[in-house]
């Protein structure tokens, strides 16, 4: 299977524009279609409809790997140019909001970084794909537990740090003054959904066997002050690590008593680190 084939369908049918992928991807349309018949032919099967443009139940399989598999691809290319490419060239480190610890703070070289704050499932794909020397990314796990994180290339990922976690409320409500909070009882509440700042909801629903969590607000952000400002204004309650919202100004922060979680991070890497990154994977490592 063609990887240019392969991304012009996967660009026509998220766009669901023959014209606007043309348009994106730098073709004329023709060459575009002729693109997604020549992937159509070698495939036997029709992938989109024409009108309108929309994937076909094949189609829909076809876009289930497409995503790996081109990522997987740019991971390739980006491990063979980081090991023939010239010596350092500085650190790049994506991260997810709440995983820039105190102590990867610190750990940082004084020059030459450059720090990328992205969605927590963007950080692991930033690294396979090149655009990130390391990533840091973070999330709610049972203690010593790893994170499920997607598969989008053979990274390295460990621990590098757990810390309690505890539930952002208004400072005035009514739970406000509990010494600890189980998860199950606060199923029902009113809850922010803020699954690229705030311990995402999904993971809670698990860890309650399922059920409850239901947001009654979403925010699409990243900046840690802006949640913490909704759950002050009463928008709803948020799990954080406890290190990240202590202080936030109208909240209190009760920690989580049952069941056992913590806020876990872990850092992720393509093949073998080399220069800057390769100082910092060493800070940060528990073996260090």
């Amino acid at each position: 299977m063609d990887p240019h084939l392969l991304r012009t369908y996967v660009t026509v049918a998220r766009l669901a524009s023959f014209s606007e992928a043309a348009r994106e991807l730098g073709y004329t349309q023709s060459a575009v279609s002729q693109h997604i018949a020549a992937l159509e032919q070698d495939l036997g099967a029709p992938l989109l409809t024409r009108r309108p443009v929309a994937p076909t139940a094949a189609g829909e399989r076809l876009l289930e790997h497409a995503g790996p598999l081109l990522l997987r691809l740019a991971a390739a290319r980006a491990d063979v140019v980081r090991t023939a490419s010239a010596p350092d060239h500085g650190l790049t480190l994506a991260a997810s909001p709440t995983a820039l610890t105190a102590a990867a703070l610190a750990a940082l070289p004084p020059a030459g970084v450059t720090l990328r704050v992205l969605a927590r499932d963007e950080v692991p794909a930033a690294v396979a794909a090149g655009t990130a020397d390391l990533g840091l990314v973070d999330g709610l796990a049972a203690p010593s537990d790893p994170l499920p994180l997607p598969d989008v290339a053979p990274l390295t990922t460990y621990g590098v740090g757990e810390g309690p976690v505890g539930v952002l409320l208004p400072a005035d409500h009514p739970l406000a003054r509990r010494a600890a909070l189980r998860l199950g009882d606060l199923a029902d509440a009113r809850w922010i959904d803020a699954p690229d700042t705030g311990l995402p909801l999904p993971q809670l629903r698990a860890a309650n066997g399922g059920s409850g969590f239901r947001p009654a607000l979403r925010y699409d952000g990243t900046d840690v002050r802006v949640l913490t400002a909704l759950a002050a204004a009463g928008h709803g309650l948020t799990l954080l690590p406890r290190s990240a919202a202590a202080g936030a100004p109208g909240t209190a922060t009760v920690p989580l008593g049952a069941p056992r979680l913590v806020h876990r991070v872990e850092l992720v890497h393509l093949g073998t680190p080399t220069g800057a990154a390769q100082a910092l994977v060493a800070a940060l490592s528990p073996r260090a």
